[in-house]
């Protein structure tokens, strides 16, 4: 998991990964919650980050597993810059930031393009 990672030039250095609280380890204190050990492996591994959410937005299809897409952009965010960060820069206030990315949110297309691209992603669309 100590793998270099190289950020998109669109991504401000306050939008960059956090600093792994264990000095560079990929091993988690059994104390660490599994949302912040997600959190870390995120934001030290782009390629994990990217795919993580590709696998997750694809449960946006499906009602009952709707938050789980969700959850993930929120993870996501959480990982590069932080809910208020990635907010200013999506041009949304945190809170409605909170509330679309909750797991009963209903965020609009505009809302899933400006925080993907204040993290650094951007949308794509595939054959399903």
């Amino acid at each position: 998991m100590n793998k270099s990672m190289s950020v998109s030039k669109s991504v401000s250095k306050s939008k960059a990964p956090r600093k792994p609280a264990t000095g560079g380890s990929a091993r988690y204190a059994a104390s660490v919650p599994l949302s912040e050990a997600t959190i870390e492996a995120l934001g030290q591994d782009r390629e994990l980050a990217v795919e993580f959410l590709r696998a997750a937005m694809e449960e946006l299809d499906d009602p009952e597993n709707r938050a789980v897409g969700l959850l993930a952009l929120r993870d996501i965010a959480e990982a590069y810059g932080g809910m208020t960060a990635v907010a200013q820069e999506a041009g949304i206030t945190r809170e409605a930031l909170y509330r679309a990315l909750s797991p009963s949110g209903n965020p609009t297309l505009k809302t899933i393009v400006a925080v993907l691209r204040a993290v650094g992603m951007r949308l794509s669309v595939v054959p399903a």
